[in-house]
């Protein structure tokens, strides 16, 4: 879906690059030195890179910011619907206007930057031009050729856990995507770990005592679990006990805590602010339900459920899986797993994760660049495991209708959970 100011960045800076894009930050550190040097003028920054939860920790730290009083500046990605979804400037989704303005502002000085380039350089020249009190940045990829990472003094870096995705770039080893997003780290910069493989925690620890980034790694400085409902976040010098999160899933436990975990690290909120942003953050497709439009009606007139997440990494499955799980255990029902994936993701290890407790598995095509749905249905059949297909988002729905009161997962892209939710009118 494409609106004004999607079409602009489109018009002047071509096609957003895939994952294989360029990583040229030296060009845009150019570009940027030419437009003023608003990377230089931004208020406290919050660096965030990782595999998954970036977005989710963003969507707490920015609750619990919000909480607090603070206006809150951030850059995210993906976006759902409009490309505006990515810029939040003072709390408020960026104005077509305003973005335009940025991305001619940035063509007249560097006409040949990819567009994920500009769209950087015209989140940082909204974030300099507007007070706020922190700046939530969230990677594009990898991290240590990233096109965020050229502010040379974070308040914070902020590391998710770490998996396999977007090897066409990072490389196909663990070890080699750990490097990457440990690039964020900077000097004498709090660095807040969530909990990582052995593997990728030694990659990030030799990488921050070589530089001198003091760690905070879940399990060693800081942890977070649930108890007896709550979520508990447990420091050397603090200790939070807190409503659940707002967001679905035993994995958002963790990323509420790295939340809590890193901002803590940076102000002194109370109890009572990490209370009410924990309980109210709001972050869409991040297993989201379905409950009031017309597109999920059919399946809620059964008793069954829709919900929709935009993971596509056999980290982001493995986490779908068991939350599929944990809801059959309190509320029965069947798990359907509609999936669609954008081409480079490896089908058959998403496949593999969501086949833990997905009792049905249909795949469909996406409306650009997807894995074909016979690609999806042979990594089923390698696994022993039937995978349907459907032509189309709305024949599936129709297909998991014919189970008993169907719990539906709408996942693998981003894509596929915008048009879920556009066909839901929400």
């Amino acid at each position: 879906m494409t609106n004004r100011a999607q079409q602009t960045f489109e018009r002047l800076f071509g096609p957003e690059f895939g994952h294989g894009k360029p990583l040229a930050r030296e060009r845009l550190l150019a570009a940027l030195e030419a437009l003023g040097a608003p990377h230089a003028n931004l208020p406290p920054v919050i660096h965030v890179a990782g595999t998954n939860g970036k977005g989710s920790a963003i969507a707490f730290m920015r609750a619990v910011a919000e909480a607090a009083g603070l206006k809150v500046h951030a850059f995210t990605k993906p976006h759902l619907l409009r490309l505006n979804e990515r810029f939040l400037v003072a709390g408020e989704t960026a104005s077509d206007e305003a973005l335009l303005a940025a991305a001619q502002r940035t063509h007249a000085i560097a006409p040949a930057l990819t567009q994920f380039d500009a769209q950087v350089a015209a989140a940082l020249l909204l974030f300099s031009g507007t007070p706020a009190d922190v700046v939530l940045l969230e990677t594009g990829m990898g991290g240590l050729h990233d096109s965020t990472n050229v502010v040379s003094t974070p308040a914070l870096s902020v590391i998710t856990p770490l998996g396999l995705d977007h090897q066409d770039a990072l490389g196909g080893a663990l070890t080699q995507i750990a490097a990457h997003k440990a690039g964020i780290l900077k000097p004498r910069t709090p660095a807040i770990i969530a909990r990582q493989p052995d593997e990728a925690r030694a990659v990030i620890e030799a990488c921050a005592e070589r530089i001198g980034a003091p760690l905070h790694r879940q399990g060693v400085e800081w942890d977070a679990y649930a108890s007896n409902g709550r979520l508990v976040v447990q420091t050397e010098t603090r200790a939070l006990d807190l409503p659940p999160p707002s967001l679905h899933g035993a994995h958002q436990i963790d990323n509420a805590g790295l939340a809590c975990a890193a901002l803590l690290q940076w102000r002194d909120f109370s109890d009572d602010v990490f209370a009410k942003g924990v309980a109210g953050a709001r972050w869409p497709a991040r297993l989201q339900p379905l409950t009031r439009g017309p597109f999920s009606a059919p399946i809620r007139a059964l008793g069954g459920e829709v919900w929709i997440d935009g993971g596509h990494n056999a980290h982001a499955g493995i986490a779908l899986s068991y939350a599929l799980n944990d809801m059959k255990a309190r509320r029965g029902g069947t798990n359907v797993a509609i999936v669609g994936l954008r081409k480079r993701k490896d089908a058959l290890l998403f496949v593999a994760a969501l086949a833990r407790f997905a009792e049905r598995i249909i795949a469909v095509p996406l409306a650009e660049d997807h894995v074909s749905v016979n690609e999806m249905a042979k990594a089923g059949y390698d696994l022993g495991r039937e995978v349907e297909t459907a032509p189309s988002l709305a024949a599936a729905m129709q297909n998991a209708a014919q189970f008993p009161a169907p719990r539906v997962l709408i996942c693998g892209s981003f894509l596929l959970a915008a048009e879920a939710l556009a066909a839901e009118g929400v």
